[in-house]
């Protein structure tokens, strides 16, 4: 099959119509993978994805994490395929995605979740940690992509999570901000790609949504100050707000949504500069 052609095309999901409802955004029976799925939003949403119906693979390098997920998945009365994989190995990764494809079926759902960063000025950062930079949050989705894409239906979606650094300056995480950004474009270019066979692809940029392993993260960042909201909204978010976009991005209601990124962020990229003191009064 030519991925950036036509064909396939017919078979591309419906049109949603006036008489829609809630059963719109069931996902009934559709084979989704989810990578980094051992915690966090990849946790939460795999679970989110099976709850609304989809069966699901997931992939990650935290074996007993993973099998939790497995459990929810399957507590939602899902069938789900689990592996202990490292998305940065582009053989391991297509095994993976066959073996789903395998015993789920052809793949209508991928979420490109795994990734990962560490704070350091970039004169600080070496090659060798350059390199595992520009793997685990570039390459690995590449290496999705390619994988799911000779499996994927028509209609499909691909959702790819990346981050709000990706539309700013990120001090201390200049290559993995910069490989964010990548995938950003790399989305808006598979949307124009891939249109022809109904294969939707966009992004979520998540800020403030705290997850395990990233405490430290935020502390070395400095993106907690003192005597400031951590968001407009007065609050930080939960992974299962952004799973819950990235379901609505999966679903049949965002059908004519393509080569977008929707920031998850409480309001910090339209804030900008802006910051909210606790005494709800606005400062630069």
């Amino acid at each position: 099959m030519d991925d950036t052609g036509d064909e396939g095309a017919s078979r591309s999901r419906v049109p949603l119509g006036p008489d829609f409802g809630p059963e719109a955004f069931a996902l009934t029976d559709r084979v989704a993978v989810v990578t980094g799925a051992a915690r966090g939003i990849g946790r939460a949403t795999a679970t989110a994805l099976a709850r609304f119906g989809a069966h699901v693979g997931i992939c990650d390098r935290d074996a007993e994490g993973l099998a939790e997920t497995a459990e929810q998945v399957a507590a939602a009365g899902r069938r789900c395929v689990s592996a202990v994989c490292d998305v940065r190995d582009r053989e391991a990764v297509d095994d993976f995605v066959g073996r789903v494809a395998d015993e789920l079926g052809p793949l209508d759902i991928l979420v490109n979740n795994a990734g990962g960063g560490f704070w350091a000025p970039f004169t600080e950062v070496s090659p060798g940690g350059e390199a595992a930079l520009v793997a685990e949050n570039f390459t690995s989705v590449t290496n999705g992509v390619r994988a799911a894409l000779p499996r994927m239906n028509a209609g499909g979606a691909i959702v790819n999570v990346t981050s709000v650094e990706a539309h700013h300056a990120a001090p201390g995480f200049a290559v993995y901000a910069a490989m964010k950004a990548a995938v950003t474009q790399f989305s808006q270019t598979l949307a124009v790609e891939l249109g022809g066979r109904g294969i939707r692809v966009n992004c979520v940029a998540p800020d403030m949504i705290p997850t395990p392993g990233d405490a430290d993260l935020a502390a070395a960042s400095g993106a907690l100050i003192e005597g400031l909201h951590p968001t407009p909204l007065r609050r930080m978010g939960t992974p299962e707000e952004c799973a819950a976009v990235i379901v609505f991005l999966a679903s049949d209601p965002a059908g004519f949504v393509t080569g977008s990124a929707l920031p998850v962020d409480g309001g910090t990229v339209a804030a900008g500069a802006w910051k909210i003191r606790l005494d709800g009064t606005f400062g630069l």
